[in-house]
């Protein structure tokens, strides 16, 4: 191999690294890039947002809702996402049951609401 040539090569090869490592900064940092485990939490936290906004509107939907939202009222606040999940408003529709955290997702937000 001529020296010119593997001058070349080694040069190339640093280009080639920097530039991924530039590529790999600007788009971590301003791209919006994200890892697959922080893509996971994100949109488990979208999931949850968005059942907990049905089970509110599930809520605030029911016949007998002023006297649930006075019973809400009166509850400690640990309570409330057991009142929530006995009600079954966190519940989606064609589910048996729902998942844990949206319960607690769902008091929150009617506490929000009770808030305004």
């Amino acid at each position: 191999m001529h020296h010119e040539t593997k001058a070349k090569l080694t040069h190339g090869g640093w280009g080639a690294v920097l530039g991924a490592l530039v590529a790999m900064i600007i788009g971590f940092s301003w791209g919006g890039w994200v890892t697959g485990g922080t893509a996971t939490k994100m949109s488990d936290a979208a999931v949850v947002a968005s059942r907990s906004a049905i089970c509110v509107a599930q809520f605030m939907k029911a016949p007998d809702r002023e006297d649930q939202l006075k019973a809400f009222r009166e509850l400690n606040s640990y309570k409330r996402s057991d009142f929530v999940r006995k009600g079954g408003w966190d519940k989606m529709p064609g589910e048996d049951s729902a998942r844990g955290v949206v319960n607690r997702a769902c008091a929150d937000g009617i506490e929000e609401l009770l808030k305004r």
